[in-house]
């Protein structure tokens, strides 16, 4: 398969404590020769301070000064390589459980996701946690990478009884495709380079994987969707009777002439003209920001939305997510929030909490009403005004909210549309 080398991987990778997340990431690092030579320089230099004989691989993602004293990674760390054949994002997520809402953070945006299983411990509840997880953010590819085998003898069946058991629990997950690699970050075995000790196993290494996943869009290109993020009203005499309206296409293509209804006022009218930039272009799609004008005069603001006439998204003030529960503090009864929905901000109130998911067992709980930290739960939600709704399977964009607390500012909770 041809492999073009200018696309873009984003993954996550995700694990419980000591997994080692780091350790992995500084050897795809390390081995792929992605690394800086003032980079190397500095954490050798680290490492040896630490007393160890050679490089402690986990300091090429443990960046900041505190992380490196404390031994710990506890927020989301960004990381970018190239190869050859393609190039990277990388969102390491911690592995604490009070941590899981990284996960979320981290996950939202990725094409795949490297989930690391202690090949001692086999799965245990982050493990089940993160492919969860994984699976509500509809996240196409899954690695599973059973790690530390070296400290196993390398053993054909300890992996085997690993995948035995991922597959018992994740068969109750909607998984698209999952792979399961044998490896040791430490050691290096089929990370990037294939392992001699282990030549049972015949499948492609963790960065072969990578460089040759198929990337499918998440973008939707059949349901037209443009949030107006602001009016344009240049104080021009040249653009005297300039109206345009800008965003971000959040799905779809527009055309000239296209016939186009407003939400949430309903009326309809016809595409003028498109612009991009100072260009005028014919068509318009995903993920473009652009601006365009309509043949008839509408009023329209912020937090609409510009549809296909004869393609609209369900309006709805009362709906169902499942939300991830991201504060420190509990979730307040009835209590208001700031909900942001593409460009549109309203006040909404949690109405109900249907249930909430039991992680270890897969199970609904519907007698525990409380949403505390890290919790998953299917929710109702109310809101002063229609939204304009895609469910989030078929739209990423159009089918998330995220939920403020309008004291503090702090982002509370993230959501999908069900």
């Amino acid at each position: 398969m041809e492999i073009n080398n200018n696309q873009l991987l984003r993954f996550t990778t995700a694990g419980s404590v000591d997994d080692g997340k780091s350790t992995l990431i500084g050897r795809l690092l390390f081995d792929s020769k992605s690394i800086f030579e003032d980079q190397l320089d500095a954490v050798s230099n680290t490492s040896k301070k630490k007393g160890y004989d050679g490089v402690d691989l986990a300091l090429f993602t443990d960046g900041l000064k505190d992380e490196r004293e404390q031994g710990i990674t506890i927020d989301v760390a960004y990381r970018y390589f190239t190869t050859p054949k393609r190039k990277f994002i990388i969102a390491d997520t911690p592995g604490h459980i009070q941590y899981t809402r990284n996960m979320v953070t981290g996950a939202s945006t990725a094409n795949a996701a490297v989930i690391l299983i202690d090949a001692r411990h086999g799965v245990i509840e982050q493990t089940k946690r993160h492919s969860f997880i994984a699976s509500l953010l509809n996240i196409p590819h899954l690695i599973v990478c059973i790690n530390k085998m070296d400290l196993v003898g390398f053993s054909e069946d300890v992996y085997n009884k690993i995948i035995n058991q991922f597959e018992e629990f994740s068969s109750k997950l909607l998984m698209k495709d999952v792979r399961f690699i044998p490896i040791s970050a430490l050691l290096g075995d089929n990370v990037v380079n294939r392992s001699k000790n282990m030549d049972w196993y015949q499948e492609g290494t963790l960065l072969s994987t990578l460089e040759t996943l198929h990337i499918s869009s998440d973008i939707n290109k059949i349901d037209a969707r443009f949030p107006v993020q602001t009016v344009l009203r240049p104080q021009s005499k040249v653009y005297r009777d300039y109206r345009g309206y800008a965003g971000r296409v959040a799905s779809g293509i527009y055309r000239i002439q296209d016939e186009v209804a407003v939400l949430p006022s309903g009326f309809t009218s016809r595409i003028k003209s498109i612009n991009s930039g100072e260009q005028e272009v014919e068509e318009a799609y995903a993920p473009m920001s652009i601006s365009m004008t309509l043949e008839d005069d509408i009023d329209i603001s912020r937090g609409d939305m510009i549809v296909k006439k004869n393609n609209q998204p369900e309006m709805a003030q009362e709906f169902d997510v499942m939300l991830c529960w991201l504060n420190n503090d509990s979730a307040k009864p009835r209590a208001k929030y700031k909900i942001i929905h593409t460009s549109k901000e309203e006040r909404a109130i949690i109405k109900e909490v249907v249930y909430k998911m039991d992680i270890n067992l897969f199970e609904r709980d519907s007698e525990d009403k409380n949403l505390d930290m890290n919790d998953i739960a299917r929710v109702k939600i109310r809101t002063t005004r229609r939204l304009m709704l895609d469910t989030y399977r078929d739209n990423r964009n159009t089918g998330s909210i995220i939920l403020i607390d309008e004291n503090t500012n702090e982002t509370v909770a993230a959501g999908m549309v069900i």
